[in-house]
């Protein structure tokens, strides 16, 4: 028989579970699952009477989900001409599931005008709690690995997401949600009019550079932001999550980083 596990493996479990999103209730009461099954009733005895044939049925037709509704945001972005006005537009916009479940719509931090702005997936659970983007454990990381250049968000540097609404349990976006957010995130590049953006994750680099390559075969390599006439030299990077897990991947974010320091120096 196998040895129970130790307080401090099942402090870990809980720890990578914490981590993973899968902190929320899916019932009001605790279920035990060991308990044994209730004891199933006597059926009334059969009739002395043979049973009656039923009537055949007409085969039942495959229940189908509704399709999905997308709702098209890009006039309603195009009404925004300064960064307040985006925001209480996505504040009052009620049209993606995703807002129903959050508690905060992640809009941004650091520092509005900044040269180089960092785009990253969707807010986790700390992110909904604190209403702020990459202020959890990875944003921790983040905010560490760019120090270590030079850039902090509290002097140069502006922060947003792709998907403003946290996925419930941290699960990823799908197609539609983060095609009606897109608009939001291109908006909020325009009117936040950096010079140059940093691409975090694959759902960011994927979104806004409208390819099909992986971060891993794309991150280091300069790219080119472009919609509504505008053209940004952008930078795709490995998630901080993603380096958490793997930290021998810890060297290819520096050698990244230091191709983006190289670049604002020149």
């Amino acid at each position: 028989m196998a040895d129970s596990p130790s307080r401090a493996e099942i402090i870990d479990m809980l720890r990578q579970h914490v981590e993973a999103g899968c902190t929320d209730m899916l019932a009001d009461a605790p279920v035990n699952h060991f308990d044994a099954p209730a004891p199933a009733t006597h059926a009334a005895p059969p009739s002395e009477q043979p049973p009656k044939a039923m009537p055949e049925m007409p085969p039942m037709a495959t229940p189908q989900a509704p399709p999905e509704h997308r709702i098209d945001t890009h006039d309603l972005v195009a009404k925004a001409d300064n960064l307040e006005g985006l925001r209480q537009i996505m504040e009052n916009f009620d049209g993606c599931a995703l807002k129903k479940t959050a508690k905060n719509t992640v809009f941004c931090d650091g520092v509005s005008g900044a040269n180089i702005m960092l785009i990253g997936e969707a807010p986790g659970q700390d992110e909904d709690r604190q209403g702020k983007p990459f202020v959890g454990r990875s944003g921790q990381l983040l905010d560490a690995m760019l120090a270590a250049i030079g850039i902090s968000r509290s002097e140069n540097l502006y922060i947003s997401n792709v998907v403003p609404w946290r996925p419930p349990g941290n699960r990823t976006p799908s197609v539609d949600e983060i095609a009606m957010c897109k608009p939001f995130i291109d908006r909020h590049i325009a009117l936040a009019k950096p010079t140059m953006l940093l691409l975090v994750g694959n759902i960011s680099n994927k979104t806004l550079l409208d390819t099909q390559t992986g971060i891993t075969k794309l991150r280091g390599q300069w790219q080119n932001y472009e919609a509504d006439g505008l053209s940004i030299p952008a930078l795709p990077l490995l998630h901080p999550a993603y380096i958490l897990r793997r930290p021998e991947t810890k060297a290819d974010m520096w050698a990244d980083l230091c191709s983006l320091q190289k670049r604002q120096a020149s």
